[in-house]
């Protein structure tokens, strides 16, 4: 490296590094909002998946840096470098990347100071970070290049908003032979190269960009069409032109690509050269999206961030954020400021992190749906609710029930539309069902704790119906399969004769307990309606779990015998058992053997272990079947012991709280306190697995407020706040839930309950209900170091079952 480079190369690493000041901001700034706590960057290593960009709640811009590798929400914390930056994101998805559709690459000059001296390949143009250059809070973004940029994100609803500033004009181990005259490219691609088509533009005399690209979803079937519109201010425009492949020029100002042999499809776009700036200045890009046109993206844009004000625009987004957040209150006192091994500190920040990846999807894309006309919301990126009906929409519902009301009415107005209620979609396209029709299961959830605003719960109730009684052709993607064996068998067989429609043959055992599961919650909403026929048929097809359980099936590992006996196999249309290991697809044999492919198993991403758990609306029958309350406890233990258990995968939520079926309510809570913070903490790998659209984020945030739900019941699991005090505003009644910890201890000991007051009276049992929050009230939990023996612990205590109501 010469002198020059290496001399260009430290200033420009001094200069993109976050200052002390900045680093430091928690300490300078107001800490009675949890705001200041959110660390967007958790989750963004070790395949967590987490979007770390800018973005408003639900917002359907999502602004970051994409890298090169493991890079499902665009930017990782792995060091691998920048390839540019785009608008729209999903977070903590697993399998193939997904959008950032038309990204911006930057360059602060070319070689020789020709246009084909600048790299216009996304697959060759990549450029470093500067290590210790990357911040991000909600709603803002940084980060360093080795170029010699600083780059600078925040968004509006469906704008995203960058200021570059140039300090030099370098490569990642050279300077460039060239003056500092910035080239900005749009590139008519997306992260994981699936473009069919598209088109660009660029107007000389504005420099403005526009253009439209056809791509396939992620995880779903068809495709989508999005445009964009990139305006920019600051600097003098130079030139403007087109570049396709490697090579870029002046003429024409607009292109066209259709799909052809290549792969990845070739590189295309336009790009706006800029006049000389002086070190320090900065250009401001604007970039405004619509799936309706490029005309409906250039509007969004001019009426969202009119005057290109970076901080006005960031101001905005802080202030979105510190209102929805507002809604919940943590106490900490002086005396709580450190727990040892854990600060405080870090577990508000493993809380309101949780609490903001949470809030970041579904997305709104209201005003933004060219599939139909409707004047209902339309929200997308439910991906998947196989995931999200676990903890994502159960918190929205206590935090934020008008935006609940809203993804309600949008999943309602998609089965008006398109014949089902989806169990996965993104980009406007139905995606991949994994197991139940578990939309179903969000709609009743909602539902039972009074989410009825602007509802059509008639349509609602005629969807649910829908998805249990009429079997779609292709069920791949909406409804169930098997529909004739399961109700003629009461279970679906491993080896199915289904001639009314086609699907991946796989998952027997986990689809026959979760569309025993998706009936029960038919069966609730079937009942407060006073359809008591719909109610006593789908009661009693709730009950098909057991059809499927072989009281003699042992379980070994490594050879040797667990000492438990009887778990859920496959079965086979003549009656008789299958046979698949009760430990394959958990971590211990073979636990990448179960996902959606036509070589995979009875059980979908778990174990047999972990199915026979799931009978979550008749745990009292479960406990009968599985040997009574002593054997009950002792195989959850195992479960969770093991290794057996993964609860980085949302099938693991729920067994951490099972406990208290059987009287045993504080061993659920020394469950979450195990696996919080052993797998949830500060750092970028602070997450076990995909963050999965903030699955991982809401289980985090209600485990630790001490009120994990049974989602599709009005069943809330009391186990201790991991803080002194805690507080829920209900945004439709304006009142306040607080439970209140008393012999709180920062070390952790006092974790059991030994007795409960609500509302100054005595409270034995071990749940809460929604009424609670609806209307307001105080739960006082009295601690101590050792189980209870008779807090929460007697028949009338535990939550309801089917069998025993």
């Amino acid at each position: 490296m010469s002198l020059r480079s290496l001399l260009l190369r430290s200033a420009v690493v001094a200069y993109l590094q976050p200052s002390l000041a900045a680093s430091n901001i928690r300490a300078a700034t107001d800490t009675t909002n949890g705001y200041d706590f959110v660390d967007p960057l958790i989750g963004t290593r070790n395949g967590g998946h987490v979007f770390a960009g800018a973005t408003l709640p639900f917002g359907m811009a999502k602004a970051v840096a994409d890298v090169t590798d493991d890079n499902q929400g665009g930017y990782a914390s792995n060091g691998s470098p920048v390839t540019g930056f785009s608008h729209m994101h999903d977070s903590g998805t697993g399998g193939a990347s997904s959008l950032a559709n038309f990204p911006i690459f930057v360059y602060p000059g070319c070689n020789n100071d020709t246009v084909n001296g600048c790299v216009f390949p996304k697959s060759q143009r990549s450029v470093g970070v500067v290590e210790g250059s990357v911040s991000a809070r909600p709603g803002y973004f940084t980060i360093g290049l080795e170029s010699g940029i600083k780059a600078e994100i925040t968004a509006a609803n469906h704008t995203a908003l960058y200021k570059f500033t140039f300090f030099g004009n370098a490569t990642g181990s050279a300077a460039v032979d060239g003056p500092l005259s910035p080239l900005l490219i749009v590139d008519l691609t997306d992260l994981p190269n699936t473009r069919k088509n598209g088109t660009a533009s660029v107007d000389p005399e504005t420099g403005r960009m526009t253009g439209t690209g056809t791509f396939n979803p992620s995880f779903g079937f068809g495709t989508y069409t999005l445009h964009y519109c990139a305006d920019f201010k600051g600097g003098s425009i130079r030139d403007t032109g087109v570049f396709i492949n490697t090579r870029g020029g002046s003429e024409p100002k607009n292109i066209t690509v259709q799909e052809d042999s290549n792969s990845p499809p070739i590189p295309a776009g336009t790009y706006t050269w800029f006049k000389e700036v002086e070190g320090g200045e900065d250009l401001t890009a604007r970039v405004g999206l619509s799936f309706i046109s490029s005309e409906k993206a250039c509007k969004n844009a001019e009426a969202e961030i009119p005057d290109f004000d970076f901080q006005g625009t960031l101001e905005t987004a802080e202030k979105t954020w510190k209102e929805k957040f507002s809604v919940i209150k943590i106490e900490t006192l002086p005396s709580t400021n450190s727990t040892g091994a854990v600060s405080m500190d870090d577990l508000q920040t493993i809380f309101w992190s949780g609490v903001y990846r949470a809030m970041i999807s579904p997305q709104d894309y209201t005003g933004e749906n060219p599939l139909w006309d409707s004047d209902e919301p339309y929200y997308d990126s439910y991906y998947c609710i196989w995931d999200s009906f676990r903890s994502i929409h159960p918190f929205i519902t206590l935090v934020d029930p008008y935006s609940q009301s809203l993804m309600v009415r949008s999943l309602i107005d998609i089965y008006r539309h398109e014949g089902w209620l989806p169990d996965c979609r993104m980009s406007l396209c139905k995606g991949w069902t994994q197991g139940g029709s578990n939309a179903d299961i969000v709609l009743v959830d909602s539902y039972l704790k009074n989410i009825t605003q602007g509802i059509d719960w008639d349509t609602g109730y005629e969807a649910l119906v829908k998805d249990a009684e009429v079997e779609p052709q292709v069920w791949d993607y909406e409804g169930r399969g098997g529909l004739y064996s399961w109700k003629n068998l009461g279970y679906i067989p491993a080896d199915d004769f289904d001639p009314y429609g086609n699907g991946l043959f796989t998952r027997s055992v986990s689809r026959t307990v979760e569309y025993a599961y998706n009936d029960f919650c038919i069966a609730e909403i079937a009942e407060k309606l006073g359809k008591e026929d719909d109610y006593e048929k789908y009661a009693k097809r709730s009950g098909n779990w057991i059809n499927l359980y072989k009281a003699d099936q042992t379980s070994s590992i490594n050879g040797v015998d667990t000492g438990f006996t009887g778990f859920l196999q496959p079965r086979y249309l003549n009656g008789t058992f299958g046979f698949q290991d009760p430990d394959y697809c958990s971590p211990l044999n073979n636990f990448d053997s179960c996902y959606l492919n036509p070589n995979g198993h009875e059980t979908y991403e778990g174990s047999s272990w972990l199915y026979t758990f799931f009978a979550p609306h008749d745990m009292a029958a479960l406990i009968k079947t599985l040997g009574g309350p002593d054997t009950f406890v002792s195989r959850l233990d195992y479960l969770h012991e093991s290794g057996l258990l993964y609860v980085g995968d949302e099938q693991g939520f729920l067994p951490i709280f099972q406990y208290h079926y059987a009287g045993r309510p504080a061993k659920s809570a020394e469950r979450a306190h195990y696996y919080i913070p052993s797998q949830f903490n500060t750092s970028t790998a602070g997450i076990p697995g995909n963050d999965d659209s903030g699955a991982m984020g809401s289980f985090v945030a209600l485990a630790m407020l001490g009120i994990f739900p049974n989602p599709g019941q009005d069943v809330y699991f009391i186990t201790p706040p991991f803080f002194p005090s805690v507080s829920i505003n209900n945004g439709m009644t304006g009142k306040t839930a607080t439970i209140k910890n008393v012999n709180f201890d920062a070390s952790y000991e006092n974790i059991y309950i030994q007795s409960a007051k609500l509302n100054g009276e005595n409270y034995t049992k071990n749940y809460l209900t929604h009424d609670f929050f609806l209307n307001g009230g105080t739960l006082e939990l009295t601690l101590g170091p050792k189980e209870s023996t008779a807090w929460g612990t007697g028949d009338n205590d535990v939550p309801p079952s089917l069998s025993t109501k």
